[in-house]
Formats: C-alpha cells, structure tokens, sequence
C-alpha cells in the first residue's frame, strides 16, 4: 500500500490559476480603454500562484508513506532525502485530523507513532485518512499477534 497527498487541492488549485488567467485576459481584451500597462503585468499574480500550486504538486509527488510487509517507510524530499522506516508491530497510534474543508473533500492529515519513538510521522492531507488509519492499526495488530 503507497499513500500520497491527495490530489484534489492541487488540481483545485490550478482550476483557480486558469479561471483567474482567463479572466483577466477577458477584461483585458474586452475592455473599451485597456489600461495603459502590458499584458503582461496583471498576469503575474496568476504566474505567482501557478508557480506556488507546482511547488505543491512536487512536494506531493515527492512524500510518500509505503508499507511493505512487517515495515512502514516514510519518504520525503526531491535533492535531500528523508527517510523513516519503522516496524508496524511497534505503531501504537495513528490519528486522523481533519479540518472542516477537509471533511467535505475526504481527506486529512494522518499522525503516526510508535514504542519508544520521541516523533511522529505526520502525512498531510492525503484521501480516505480514516481507511488508511484502519488499515495500518489492523496490520499492525496483526504483526503484534505474529
């Protein structure tokens, strides 16, 4: 099982980018006395949020949470890697928050810890918390009983 940061705000996000261009192309164009500034220059706030929106998406692609047999591994970073392996045995809590917008779109920040661990391994808005929450408590229950 891979766990990734859900898609769904990035996806928003650059929805928002390209209404937001369009409609200052649409005013820009259709305007009767256009501004007397280039083109250019009131694209760049949707340049800006374009470019923070792609960030975000590579940050997505670059986090991942996978387990794999008796082990759980926590990956994060593009040049500079992080990395955290721990047993499922040893996870003793996993918890789901969710904000209100969050609950509306089904995804949550997922918190796990484990025996004798001081931190934590925190997702960030990833879909279905709650299923994965379960899922990786009963694996780790099951590793337990083994």
């Amino acid at each position: 099982m891979k766990v990734r940061q859900s898609l769904k705000g990035v996806m928003m996000a650059y929805a928002l980018v390209a209404v937001l261009t369009a409609a200052i192309a649409a005013y820009w164009l259709g305007a009767s006395d256009p501004p007397q500034v280039p083109l250019w220059a009131p694209m760049l706030a949707p340049a800006a949020f374009l470019l923070l929106t792609g960030i975000r998406h590579l940050r997505r692609r670059t986090t991942s949470l996978d387990v794999e047999g008796d082990r759980l591994r926590y990956e994060a970073g593009l040049f500079s890697k992080t990395s955290r392996i721990m047993e499922l045995s040893k996870v003793q809590d996993v918890r789901v928050d969710q904000s209100f917008g969050q609950r509306i779109i089904d995804t949550g920040d997922l918190s796990l810890e484990t025996a004798g661990e001081s931190s934590r391994i925190v997702m960030t808005s990833i879909d279905r918390p709650k299923e994965v929450a379960q899922h990786i408590l009963d694996l780790s229950r099951q590793r337990r009983a083994i």
